[in-house]
């Protein structure tokens, strides 16, 4: 995991806790539901960016003994947990507030102060927005932004994206409650906003739990990266068939290769040895994710058996 992946993580961290506090305080003078739903999303958008940095400082702990590929799916996991919690906490306590608030309704007090914090909010998650989109069209492929994202296989950046864009989206549909319920002096827009904040919420945590889902049970690298790989291997004069390499992402930046490959049936023991050596020299330096390569090595005129009887004879001689 790349250390700069962090930064969109600090920028909502911070966005996130203070513009929460400013949420309560203005909930608690108004008496808006939508305002106080919208201080139960920043809160929780403050502990999912917490469980995130925890989920990048566990897959950074190297390989031991019982984690021979080491702990780079925390991460994954951790991100599960967050859209699990963006559902459950977010998404249904806003709902939940929501429908109170229209069944007992509560006198509407001066909107004031909540037009003033849903300002300062909208300012704030922008910048908290722009920093992670930046980042990510640093990062990104050719494909279109929603295109990458959704193919994107690191969380830092996919779960900022996606609870800033659904903070923004609360955001202005509070605005909408608030107006709406004054102008037409009807609490029940107020409770309504609600309801629709804690429906984007659970849209959000739905496409979050997926995304996590498929890289937590071993999603494959991009395709281009895949048939990038097939077609440098193919192009190799040794080589004489290649089947489609499995991949699969270890962590964000770390993919894990395995590949069968036929050599020519005519090529000595030295110059496959040299011909594997090759291939996982030049499949690192045009790939650098790719952190580990496994390569099942055929020849028809050898069998595996007889190669690695060869290969220890060589070694015994060179010893000697």
């Amino acid at each position: 995991m790349a250390e700069q992946s962090k930064l969109p993580i600090y920028g909502a961290l911070g966005a996130n806790f203070g513009i929460a506090i400013i949420k309560f305080i203005a909930a608690s003078v108004t008496g808006s539901s939508a305002m106080l739903s919208e201080g139960i999303h920043s809160t929780v958008d403050s502990g999912n960016e917490l469980l995130l940095l925890l989920g990048i400082s566990k897959s950074k702990k190297p390989a031991d003994r019982n984690h021979p590929f080491g702990h780079g799916k925390e991460l994954y996991f951790w991100a599960l947990i967050v859209g699990i919690l963006i559902f459950a906490l977010g998404g249904g306590m806003s709902f939940y507030e929501g429908v109170t608030h229209i069944q007992h309704p509560e006198p509407l007090k001066d909107p004031k102060w909540n037009y003033i914090v849903l300002a300062f909010s909208m300012v704030f998650e922008g910048a908290s927005l722009f920093i992670a989109v930046k980042k990510f069209n640093e990062q990104k492929g050719p494909g279109s932004f929603w295109g990458e994202l959704r193919a994107s296989k690191d969380p830092s950046l996919f779960a900022v994206i996606y609870e800033d864009t659904a903070a923004l989206a609360g955001l202005i549909t509070a605005f909408l409650g608030v107006f709406l319920g004054h102008y037409f002096n009807n609490p029940f827009f107020d409770g309504l906003a609600s309801i629709i904040i804690g429906i984007i919420l659970a849209i959000v945590a739905v496409i979050m739990v997926v995304e996590s889902k498929k890289l937590l049970v071993g999603e494959s690298a991009e395709s281009n990266t895949v048939r990038g790989i097939y077609e440098m291997v193919n192009q190799d004069p040794d080589v004489s068939t290649v089947y489609y390499p499995l991949t699969m992402h270890l962590a964000p930046n770390e993919i894990l290769l395995a590949l069968d490959v036929q050599f020519r049936t005519d090529i000595s023991l030295p110059d496959l040895v040299e011909a594997i050596s090759r291939t996982e020299t030049n499949i690192r330096n045009a790939y650098p994710d790719v952190k580990r390569i496994f390569i099942e090595a055929r020849n028809l005129a050898k069998s595996g058996e007889q190669i690695s009887k060869e290969y220890r004879e060589r070694e015994d001689r060179g010893n000697d």
